[in-house]
């Protein structure tokens, strides 16, 4: 039994807090992404001023056709002009496509080495980090944040460069035309940025709020769908029910928060973009009455297609700031976990561990879960020890620290204070790599990868041949029953190993530790829920793996423990009693009576 979030740690409160403003190491980091590809990102920006350029030519040659061809009837001029026109609209569809596909690749590759990044740093955190967190909230991270975050980088983002382009491209050309024209056009701008300024703040705490509801919803589809047996076995179909609906309630609610706000974001502005419509509209009439020569039908057209193209980018951007909201938030939640350091690393130095004899050693250790509840500790100045060869047996009642011991064992925490040692060393002065390749661990509770029987026992060993896999597998006992499967060995076994019985899978991870050729063997309740006829072939073959080993071995069935070398009777985080089977019952301690409990008299 597990004391605390166990061997392989357990779902707990995410590390999701609220952030209330932008952390400029996220954008620095950002921009850090967008520039590993250089030349790319030039040549699109390029692209987009060609973009922006022709786009702007198009009312330009209005006014020029209006006040110089129309007025003057010059049918030629006019034929000249059509043409040019349709060669600018032609390079400007050529440069916006080549522009659309270079900045997809670049944010399509951005995202596939992001995934990979935070792929390959998750595999590299400490227990702790996934004790806090939900399967179902990294999952969240690694697959909706990143593509949130993708939307904006693969089309928001460069989008948001050319519109930018764009609007001050058309002030230039607006202040050309006529400067108190512009003038009167930009009154707009102060509310435009009012707006922005008043729903920035709102929106990204409302974004901030799907994203947390979305992972919550995860987090809890996930459990309850790898907890399927155990809801359809004690009918509890309605109580999940129940905790889903709240959950997907929460979500709704955070997204219809969401929403509204940009239901009211986006009229405001095609509202004040309507109004700076008609200031130009009305203040070149007025121009026009005071007698000023440059108001022309053709400046008004072109001023007022311009205008139109003003707030055109300003309600693109406005829906940008719709995405650049989603993925500021997304951001955030990836930078956080690849900013995420794991409590158990390799120190500057580490020795590389050359093949060890064996020994190992906790002193004086003192452990918990939670390091800074002191009340909470699971291991309080223990001291054990196994020497080279040796069975070293854990026994006792459930949180103990039984677990926790192997736990440190096997590196995979830390001790508070206290430590581990192998022959002598330190487990935190050498890497942990080097470490881990002379321990083969047994868990009772088996987890196989989906895939073949094969890659399952070779797991640990990439290259391993038949031969050697199925010699593993005949020294584990399970090369029987393997045999007697459709495909053998190349038998996929399914999320889990859920088409193999717990005894199978606990024989798979037998073959699979025994292939690795450990110095050091842990054994977490091995035999503790299998049938009788299988714990005699697991035992059998653990004994075969024991030959020669030092291992650590944790039960509940004391029948599997007779047989150590030395039996540690651990209760709350200390050694009580210590020495042989025979030994312990002579003394009629803790462990005697333990024995009592299970065996009557007859012992």
């Amino acid at each position: 039994m597990m004391h605390g979030p166990g061997f392989f740690g357990g779902p707990g409160k995410a590390p999701d807090k609220q952030l209330s403003k932008v952390d400029a190491r996220v954008y620095r980091w950002l921009l850090g992404l967008l520039f590993e590809y250089p030349s790319q990102v030039f040549f699109g920006v390029a692209l987009m001023v060609v973009v922006s350029l022709t786009g702007l030519a198009g009312p330009y040659l209005l006014k020029v056709g209006l006040d110089r061809y129309v007025a003057g009837g010059d049918v030629a001029g006019l034929t000249g002009l059509a043409g040019l026109f349709v060669l600018i609209q032609a390079a400007n569809f050529a440069a916006g496509y080549a522009q659309s596909y270079l900045m997809a690749w670049v944010g399509q590759q951005i995202i596939y080495r992001l995934r990979m990044r935070l792929f390959s740093h998750l595999q590299g955190l400490s227990f702790n980090f996934f004790d806090r967190l939900p399967a179902g909230a990294v999952m969240s991270r690694v697959t909706n944040d990143v593509d949130s975050l993708n939307q904006f980088v693969s089309s928001g983002l460069f989008s948001l460069v050319a519109d930018t382009l764009t609007v001050v491209g058309i002030v230039v050309m607006m202040f050309y035309l006529h400067p108190a024209m512009a003038l009167v056009a930009m009154l707009t701008v102060p509310a435009l940025f009012g707006v922005t300024a008043f729903f920035s703040g709102r929106m990204r705490q409302a974004f901030h709020g799907v994203r947390r509801r979305l992972s919550e919803m995860n987090a809890n589809l996930q459990e309850s769908i790898a907890g399927v047996r155990v809801t359809q076995a004690f009918s509890r179909e309605e109580v999940n029910l129940t905790r889903f609906e709240m959950v997907n309630q929460r979500n709704l609610e955070a997204n219809l928060e969401a929403v509204t706000l940009f239901s009211i974001f986006l009229p405001l502005i095609d509202l004040i973009g309507s109004a700076g419509t008609a200031l130009v509209l009305w203040h070149s009439g007025y121009l026009a009455s005071l007698g000023d020569e440059r108001i022309t039908a053709g400046v008004v057209a072109a001023f007022l297609s311009y205008v139109a193209r003003f707030f055109l980018p300003i309600r693109d951007l406005s829906q940008i700031y719709n995405i650049f909201q989603a993925a500021a938030v997304a951001s955030e939640r990836i930078y956080e976990f690849l900013d995420e350091k794991p409590q158990v690393a390799d120190r500057p130095g580490a020795s590389e561990l050359g093949p060890v004899r064996g020994h190992i050693r906790l002193e004086g250790v003192h452990f918990a879960y939670e390091p800074r509840s002191n009340e909470r500790a699971v291991l309080r100045g223990l001291s054990l020890e196994a020497r080279p060869g040796e069975m070293i047996a854990l026994v006792g009642p459930t949180g103990a620290g039984k677990t926790t011991v192997v736990n440190l064992v096997a590196r995979f925490y830390d001790p508070q204070r206290g430590r581990v040692t192998v022959d002598g060393l330190d487990l935190r002065e050498v890497t942990q790599r080097s470490w881990r390749r002379q321990v083969g661990v047994v868990l009772q509770e088996t987890f196989l990868f989906s895939g073949t029987i094969h890659d399952n026992i070779a797991c640990g060993q990439p290259g391993t041949t038949r031969d050697e896999v199925e010699a593993a597998a005949r020294a584990a006992n399970c090369h029987g029953f393997i045999a007697r499967l459709p495909d053998g060995y190349e038998t996929r076994v399914g999320e889990r190993g859920v088409t193999l019985s717990a005894g199978q899978r606990q024989l798979v991870a037998i073959a699979r530790a025994l292939l690795t050729g450990p110095r050091v063997l842990i054994l977490d309740e091995a035999t503790a829920s299998v049938d009788t006829q299988t714990e005699a072939l697991i035992q059998e073959a653990l004994d075969r793996m024991l030959q020669g080993r030092t291992a650590l071995v944790v039960a509940h069935r004391l029948s599997t423990v007779r047989s150590a070398d030395r039996i540690y009777f651990l209760e709350e985080g200390r050694v009580r009693e210590a020495g042989t089977h025979q030994e312990l019952l002579e003394i009629k301690g803790k462990y005697w009576e333990l024995c009592r409990s299970q065996w009557g008299g007859d012992e």
